[in-house]
């Protein structure tokens, strides 16, 4: 059973002459231990897709299963818990509290959610990996782009979800800092069997990708 699954998934914004049409009856499955790559220029629908996928928002018709939960017959509190437990997000906005520095970041993932969470020895490997391990003392606000969103992403992995998805995770980094959050992407889906989801419109990506997606005016298409 794929660990994700939207099935015939459309989502409208506006009403009358100001509808628009943003995705398109979307079929897609991810399942553990595989990396789904969702490629496609910006307003094509990728980010829409990627907040539906998780729960964000709701599809105007189609469904969305989570691990076999529907999330559209789920309660809200429900649908929150399974993203708290199930669900890891590596978004544009990086989510990061301005005021609190890297190391307490991840502290308040432990008070947010006390279980589940990598423990302190792979959370310091997984810094490491990243290139940031010298910058736990540091906030946001002290942070250069590309610093910022390999914190996100391992603000995001620190959860130790079972589904991840990412919103152009590599879009400030350069192409040797690609490389290794595209291997460790990779390796997290092999080695402990993550189902991955990934939208960009970054090819750079495409090499540890195990299936890749084109998306295109809300429509999706196997690459």
């Amino acid at each position: 059973m794929p660990a994700l699954i939207l099935s015939h998934v459309t989502k409208t914004f506006g009403h009358d002459t100001n509808e628009v049409t943003v995705l398109k009856d979307v079929n897609f499955e991810a399942a553990a231990g595989e990396v789904s790559l969702v490629i496609g220029p910006s307003g094509s629908g990728k980010s829409t897709f990627l907040t539906i996928a998780g729960g964000i928002q709701t599809p105007t018709a189609g469904e969305v299963q989570v691990q076999s939960a529907n999330l559209h017959q789920l309660n809200s509190k429900d649908r929150d818990a399974l993203r708290l437990n199930k669900i890891g997000f590596i978004l544009q906005a990086y989510n990061l509290v301005p005021y609190l520095t890297v190391q307490d970041q991840f502290t308040l993932v432990d008070r947010v959610k006390p279980q589940g969470n990598l423990s302190p020895a792979a959370l310091r490997e997984l810094l490491m990996q990243l290139g940031i391990e010298r910058l736990t003392h540091q906030f946001p606000g002290e942070l250069s782009g590309g610093q910022t969103q390999r914190v996100a992403i391992a603000w995001a992995l620190y959860q130790n979800p079972d589904i991840i998805l990412a919103d152009e995770p590599t879009a400030a980094l350069d192409s040797d800092r690609v490389k290794v959050v595209g291997r460790l992407l990779h390796d997290l889906a092999k080695q402990h069997h993550k189902a991955i989801v990934v939208v960009t419109h970054d090819l750079r990506l495409k090499e540890f990708a195990d299936k890749t997606y084109a998306i295109m005016d809300g429509q999706m298409t196997l690459a």
